[in-house]
């Protein structure tokens, strides 16, 4: 009854131990796949190629919450398609990280006494491989642990030689193609770092700092204006307005005295300026200040650098020296001393940037460094989606998407570090400039020397989708693997990666994107929401929960939380319901063993299956159906969510349940149900193997005999359905649930026994009397039976003898105690609501709340009235 082809079984082994010890069998069963090559891709193979790459982590990183609920997802991914006969290439790797890592070994040095300096650039670059080599890539290690399904024989590091020759092919490229240049413009400085860095690498919090308003000018021209950055003043060259504040038009075109030096600047009109905003007069300091430059450059100002790279004042003058935090209190002080000041405002809460790797404070710096040209490059990347080539999942990420594409600025590519891709880029002794590509020879002789600077590490991983494929060589792998399937990432690196390699992929592979789909999937998040952070104390080590609750528990609660571009909260809680459900799994699976379930042989006609057999199959297909739309649509929370409840409700709960008297019977009837148990048995870990697949691989071939459902065949819906089948069972349902909520009401042990009558008679019931007397410990009515309550249920009546098993005295009491309650409940909410004085003050929130206690109390009042009513007289 299901499109369920498998490999030939060798003999099923039947006997699992009786408990589930992920920690005996993750690692054991995680080496095997790999030593059998099974997440190997082959370059030459004819089957449909699936590819997706990792989004490199950091060299220097550890495996976090973020990480492993991106490998869960791509995991489960290339696992279906695997089984479903793709040629499936998860491309492995790490970025070299360049501050990051840079930071971690001057670290190590400095313990030594020493600095990078000490040692000089080769030496250093050698110590950095060194510590690469032994230090280096932990998160690998990691990753087999999660049960990542990677191609690690082809790992690939944004430092290798192949990359490498990469990396130069396209700037090379680029720098021929005038999409390269270098120029002198403002970019995110950390002065601890020394280094530029970029947007993504800038974290803004709020800090408590200083607004100060201040005077420029003299008498009638005098203008007020306000900075958060007093130390800046020394390299204003402008004061700003708005051309159509009448406030200042007798200023524009005049200069002002700037205070504290014995330079002039002029006023100048600028559209830029907000005239609603503090006093409608900015200062302008074109090399220290990103909008500043720009109305410097508008204007023909001059752009006076008065820091240096350390964030210390150089400015001539008696604030020379000094680093600009003391400059600012210096300057504020000399400001008020002569009469300048306005106002000040401390503390002052404003956004600041942080360097991401030191968290000192960013210094915006007018420095000259090499840029890409992106307009062509974001034109294509923009035009990429906008025609369908390209889709991005949801689909309502792709506004934000456009929002940065069109709006992008040039990319500062140059970083001051020894640890990177070094600009390929030589000087001669005359003003030679020279750019060399993996090809060519390097200049040589007096005077010649290369570029001191690296590579940005975007640049690098922008190529990552083909230069992991041997690009710029035209591999096999790369006419197989490119362009990729898909991108699973954040929506967080949407701009700052995704935007990168749209742009170099288009450009490198001439007009073909690096991937058809970008499945973009959101934050984890702690249980209330809150960002995941050591200094808030939430902070989790995934390795700790795999430790005490197993991979498949942390890989399901992950998916099961997976909804498109929505951030995931998650709790140990939860975690642990998981591993639950991954003991309800292994339970159920051994006792279905232990009952002969079985894969051996054919399924049956439907004309030789029960209602069971065929509800409990109808419900398979439609779940192999349900789960592979929302596979397509990448809605993990929901086909998690749907494997979940068909799992443990319908086929552990019911299926299992209702067959519990077939399979004691014995007979035909009971071999016909081991062999669908044995199919909806092997479907369903099929099913449930990409989100879960420690466990399910040692079940599965437990009961299969398979080789390892790793490379199964994934199961197809067949199209048998049999709704009468389905409507039969959901009213047995209905009546056990009705029957069993009675039980709970009246105070019965669920495993305590009651006489029962069942007139079944016209209904479809009666074939299932056994069942149901066992699923409600119901046992013959017998001679002395006397009906206590009655309940007819979906055409059938179930009579209970309750006379021997409560103490209805006692119970009437305990039900008239909470209806008394209940009815107190709805008279004080009544009277709250039908105060007109109390409606017309309190806020829509609390008289909600009141009328969801009213509703409450009423649904109370009618349940504890109809148990009553049922209940026999004392």
């Amino acid at each position: 009854m299901t499109d369920n082809a498998q490999q030939q079984p060798s003999a099923p082994h039947t006997e699992l131990p009786t408990q589930y010890a992920p920690a005996d069998v993750e690692g054991p069963l995680y080496e095997r796949w790999v030593e059998r090559g099974y997440f190997e891709a082959d370059a030459k193979s004819d089957k449909p190629p699936y590819t997706v790459v990792i989004p490199p982590p950091n060299v220097t990183g550890s495996l976090h919450l973020g990480h492993a609920f991106e490998h869960t997802l791509i995991d489960a991914l290339t696992r279906r398609k695997r089984m479903q006969g793709f040629e499936t290439l998860w491309q492995p790797g790490m970025d070299h990280a360049g501050i990051a890592t840079q930071n971690v070994v001057e670290r190590e040095l400095g313990k030594e006494g020493k600095s990078r300096h000490d040692l000089g650039r080769e030496a250093f670059v050698e110590r950095v491989w060194q510590w690469k080599g032994e230090s280096g890539g932990q998160i690998s290690g990691q990753m087999r642990r999660l049960g990542d399904g990677v191609a690690w024989s082809r790992e690939r590091f944004t430092m290798d030689e192949g990359l490498s020759q990469a990396v130069q092919t396209i700037f090379k490229r680029l720098y021929d193609d005038e999409l390269i240049y270098r120029a002198e413009r403002i970019i995110n400085w950390c002065p601890r770092c020394l280094t530029a860095i970029s947007d993504i690498e800038v974290e803004y919090q709020d800090d408590d700092g200083e607004l100060v308003s201040m005077k420029y000018g003299e008498g009638d021209d005098t203008i007020v204006v306000a900075t958060t950055r007093a130390e800046t003043m020394l390299g204003d060259t402008a004061v700003a307005v708005h051309p159509d504040d009448e406030r200042y038009q007798h200023l524009v075109g005049k200069e002002i005295r700037l205070p504290l030096t014995d330079r002039f600047i002029p006023v100048v009109a600028d559209t830029h300026v907000d005239p609603e905003f503090g006093t409608g007069a900015v200062k302008v300091t074109p090399a220290h200040d990103p909008n500043d430059f720009e109305i410097g450059q508008r204007h023909n100002l001059p752009s006076l650098t008065v820091m240096d790279e350390h964030a210390v004042i150089t400015a001539h003058g008696p604030f020379q020296g000094l680093d600009r935090l003391e400059a600012r209190s210096a300057i504020v002080a000399a400001l008020r001393a002569e009469g300048r000041i306005v106002a000040e405002k401390r503390p002052y809460v404003h956004s600041v940037g942080h360097c991401s790797r030191c968290k000192t404070t960013i210094e915006p710096r007018l420095s000259m460094q090499w840029w890409v040209k992106v307009g062509p490059l974001a034109k294509a990347a923009g035009d990429a989606v906008r025609d369908g080539r390209v889709k991005i999942h949801p689909q309502e990420m792709e506004k934000r998407y456009f929002d940065w594409v069109d709006n992008l600025h040039d990319w500062c590519i140059s970083r001051q570090l020894w640890w990177g891709h070094r600009i390929p880029v030589w000087y001669g002794p005359n003003g030679e400039v020279v750019c060399v590509g993996p090809d060519d020879e390097a200049p040589t002789g007096e005077g010649w020397h290369q570029d001191t600077d690296v590579l940005d590490t975007w640049f690098s991983s922008g190529l990552w989708p083909f230069s992991t494929l041997g690009w710029p060589e035209q591999t096999k792998s790369l006419a197989k693997f490119y362009p990729n399937s898909v991108l699973v990432t954040g929506y967080d690196i949407l701009f700052f990666w995704v935007a990168r390699m749209m742009m170099f992929g288009l450009y490198a592979m001439d007009g073909t994107p690096p991937f058809h789909t970008i499945a973009l999937h959101g934050m984890v998040r702690d249980q209330f929401g809150k960002k995941m952070s050591k200094s808030f104390g939430n902070a989790v080590n995934p390795l700790d929960w795999m430790d005490k609750y197993g991979s498949d528990a942390l890989r399901f609660t992950l998916a099961r939380g997976a909804n498109p571009g929505v951030d995931v909260p998650i709790g140990e809680d939860w975690v642990q319901g998981s591993r639950n459900f991954a003991n309800k799994i292994w339970n159920a699976t051994r006792f279905a063993l232990m009952n002969g379930a079985t894969v051996d042989g054919p399924l049956p006609d439907a004309s030789a299956l029960s209602a069971t057999d065929r509800w409990i199959l109808s419900r398979l297909n439609s779940v192999v159906a349900e789960v592979d739309a929302l596979y397509e649509d990448f809605q993990f929370a929901k086909l998690s969510d749907a494997l979940f409840h068909f799992a443990w409700d319908e086929v552990f709960d019911w299926y299992v349940e209702l067959s519990k008297t077939t399979f004691q019977a014995g007979g035909p009837a009971a071999e016909v149900s081991k062999r669908v148990l044995g199919e909806v048995l092997d479907v369903t870990l099929k099913l449930l193997h990409p989100v879960v697949p420690f466990v399910t691989e040692t079940l599965w071939t437990t009961l299969t005999g398979g080789e390892s459902v790793v490379v199964a065949d994934w199961p197809t819906d067949s199209g048998f359905r049999d709704t009468a089948a389905e409507r039969e069972i959901e009213s047995l349902q209905a009546v056990v649930t009705e029957v069993r909520r009675f039980r709970a009401d009246q105070g019965l042990q669920p495993g305590q026994r009651v006489p029962a009558r069942l007139e079944l008679d016209g209904t479809p019931f009666a074939a299932h009397e056994a069942a149901i007397r066992q699923l409600l410990r119901l046992q013959p009515e017998g001679e002395a039976f006397s009906a206590t309550a009655t309940l007819p249920v979906a055409g059938a009546t179930v009579a209970l003898d309750l006379s021997g098993t409560i103490d209805v005295a006692a119970e009437r009491k305990r039900l008239a105690k909470d209806l008394a309650a209940a009815q107190k409940e709805r008279q004080q909410a009544e009277a709250k609501l039908g105060n007109e004085a109390f409606l017309a003050k309190a806020p829509d929130n609390v008289v909600d709340k009141i009328r969801g206690r009213l509703a409450k109390a009423d649904e109370d009042i009618t349940r504890i009235e109809a148990q009553l009513e049922r209940l026999p007289e004392a």
